[in-house]
């Protein structure tokens, strides 16, 4: 039903400005996670750091991506949304212009999680807002893509302009790209949550709870998979006897697949053959990590990667709508946020564990395996219901 009624509803300048909204934040607030690669360096010659402290920094900016979900059940339907968006964007341009000026390395982690708290606060916003334009999967396309778009930038372009710049000058550019994303908050509607909530609140009592827990757990194991065996590509090449900079060329050209299927994902965006396009999307993510099983030559290795980021990215908007569907967003997606970033932390964790306790990849990649079919299943069972 909630199918029916969204498609009902025309394309309107509401909607182009939500994806205009999303591309320009997308695109801006991931670039601190983004950038990690980059910064690294930066924070130790400055900060002396062991990388046990440079890892518990990075883990506190993502965890507090994803904490941001809680206090949001609070707000998210009783704050106007353009007020929200500027005031956690003030925060952001706020921390980070500070983190250019702390010199205790202490102090910095404390402003790098207010600074990312508050990033997460607005990404709760784009996915809730994303969920109830009238193309959901356009919408959700667009939030993929542009993020992918600024990471092949920042790790082409960052990398030399800041080759003789202390990691100030990092975050300083942060504070000025975020002061360009106020010109777009009032492109949104600020009023779009609060004057639906009677008709959100009816649509999520009706939504059952094992739907609900299938397509969170869906979101959740498919971000733990892929985190998972993403975060460890190189070093299975590597030890199939590949050299670095062959090993280099092909995530690259892996990314450039990414960015390729999420525009993709993002042109056809919401279609009936969803499910059908979610189900191709899996196998082939499926069949990306069983190349990767022994020791992938070269040609092998190439063929995986670019499958593997192909299809991720174009699961993803599809995989995010179908949430969406639960009950036109709302705290559905807030939730999902949750998952996200949830996901994310735990996949590495876990990978490194299983590849350092059983001296291979195989256990790594059979649980990565695992959680994309099991993510499948859970796919299934919610497009089957909403289908039905």
């Amino acid at each position: 039903m909630t199918t029916l009624l969204k498609s009902a509803v025309p394309s309107t300048a509401s909607d182009r400005g939500t994806y205009t909204y999303v591309a320009v934040y997308s695109a801006v607030l991931y670039t601190v996670l983004l950038i990690a690669p980059v910064v690294a360096g930066k924070l130790i010659q400055q900060f002396a750091l062991t990388p046990v402290q440079l890892g518990g920094l990075f883990s506190l900016e993502l965890g507090a991506f994803s904490l941001a979900t809680v206090p949001a059940y609070l707000w998210l339907r009783r704050i106007n949304l353009r007020t929200a968006s500027y005031l956690f964007t003030a925060v952001v341009i706020a921390g980070n212009v500070l983190s250019g000026f702390v010199d205790d390395f202490g102090l910095l982690m404390a402003v790098r999680f207010v600074t990312s708290l508050a990033a997460g606060s607005i990404t709760v916003i784009l996915l809730t807002l994303s969920g109830k334009t009238s193309n959901p999967s356009r919408a959700f396309g667009i939030f993929v893509v542009c993020q992918l778009a600024m990471g092949a930038l920042i790790l082409a372009v960052f990398p030399a302009l800041f080759a003789n710049a202390g990691v100030s000058a990092i975050y300083w550019t942060l504070a000025g790209l975020g002061l360009a994303c106020l010109a777009v908050v009032n492109r949104i509607d600020g009023e779009a949550l609060r004057r639906e909530m009677p008709a959100a609140a009816a649509a999520r009592s009706k939504v059952p709870v094992a739907k609900f827990a299938a397509g969170l757990a869906a979101v959740f194991l498919f971000y733990v998979a892929l985190s998972g065996v993403w975060s460890f590509m190189a070093q299975i090449s590597a030890a199939a006897g590949t050299e670095l900079s062959a090993t280099s060329l092909v995530l690259s050209i892996a990314t450039v697949a990414g960015i390729v299927s999420a525009l993709v994902a993002t042109v056809l965006g919401d279609t009936p053959r969803r499910r059908l396009y979610l189900i191709v999307g899996y196998l082939g993510m499926a069949l990306s990590v069983a190349l990767l099983f022994g020791t992938p030559g070269l040609i092998q290795f190439a063929i995986a990667a670019v499958i593997f980021k192909f299809a991720w990215t174009f699961i993803l908007p599809y995989l995010l709508s179908t949430l969406a569907d639960l009950s036109g967003g709302g705290h559905v997606m807030n939730t999902t946020n949750l998952m996200i970033g949830g996901g994310f932390s735990l996949g590495p964790i876990l990978s490194g564990s299983l590849i350092q306790s059983s001296g291979g990849f195989t256990s790594m990649l059979a649980l990565s395996l695992a959680g994309v079919l099991a993510s499948f299943a859970c796919v299934l069972v919610v497009a089957k219901r909403q289908a039905a």
